[in-house]
């Protein structure tokens, strides 16, 4: 069975001029929540998940299911981790990311919601963020709660698996921080957690699994108080990223979509910029 087609969006601008003079206005208006996704990290060196259609451009990343049921899933996740860690690690903030922190402090924003899970909305310095799926920089015990700083268990994963390479280059690693490996040692060690023995797992959303509903609530609460919402850098094929635009739509909320490629929220937004948001930002001069 064939997905259906994504019907287009009812207002495209594809002129650069045309588009960055569409979210002058916008903001003048609006004091809008952004919502981010992997398409504003790609000039960090950390590739989207999909192309400009929508369509994978890797593998599906880890199931939460196979993850918690099946130990050799959890080994495969863990090596390819510890090669991709260092690049990962070593991303630094985009130009977008930097833009929305200024546009943050300077109130032309409210907050900032992100399905990323690389924190470097935190690094470019804004303060309020919503981490959606969470962050990859930490690890949390599937048994007792417990967390602890991914830096952490990258040194405990080099010490259980001496001799594993744990330098991946930046275009190999994935947007969810591992990396292709060609094989897994069958002896790979994954170091359990030190409060209980319990499963440790990066603490992010894992497809399969859902957002946590305080993460929710928020995203509600900031949406409402924003009353307009612009999407940056995000397809909204994920359903956790998508329901934020419809919510908008339906209160009749205006959407803006920063977007080069076609997204799962077209036939409802207000507009799709569909131009490069990285030479946009750049050049949109708000009022101070």
């Amino acid at each position: 069975m064939t997905e259906k087609p994504i019907a287009p969006p009812r207002d495209l601008v594809t002129d650069p001029d045309a588009a960055a003079e569409r979210l002058r206005r916008f903001f003048v208006q609006h004091r809008p929540l952004v919502l981010t996704g992997a398409g504003i990290s790609v000039a960090s060196g950390l590739p989207a998940y999909r192309d400009k259609f929508g369509s994978w451009q890797h593998a599906q990343p880890m199931q939460h299911r196979d993850f918690t049921q099946s130990s050799t899933a959890r080994a495969r996740y863990w090596a390819r981790a510890m090669v991709g860690w260092t690049a990962f690690s070593e991303a630094s903030p985009s130009a977008v990311h930097g833009q929305l922190s200024r546009w943050q402090a300077s109130h032309h924003i409210g907050d900032i919601a992100t399905q990323n899970v690389d924190g470097l909305h935190q690094r470019a310095g804004s303060s309020r963020v919503i981490d959606l799926h969470g962050r990859l920089d930490e690890v949390v015990c599937l048994g007792c709660g417990d967390l602890s700083r991914r830096a952490q268990m990258q040194q405990r994963l080099i010490a259980a698996n001496p001799g594993t390479e744990t330098r991946a280059t930046v275009p190999a690693t994935k947007p969810d921080g591992d990396t292709a490996i060609d094989t897994v040692p069958e002896d790979f060690i994954v170091p359990d957690c030190t409060q209980c023995g319990g499963i440790l797992k990066p603490n992010v959303v894992f497809y399969g699994d859902t957002v946590p509903r305080e993460r929710v609530d928020a995203l509600s609460s900031a949406l409402h108080n924003a009353q307009s919402l612009l999407v940056v850098g995000s397809s909204l094929m994920v359903y956790s990223g998508f329901r934020v635009a419809r919510w908008a739509a339906e209160t009749g909320y205006p959407v803006v979509l920063l977007n080069e490629g076609i997204t799962r929220a077209d036939p409802i937004a207000t507009v799709r910029l569909a131009v490069d948001a990285q030479a946009l930002l750049s050049t949109v001069i708000l009022p101070t």
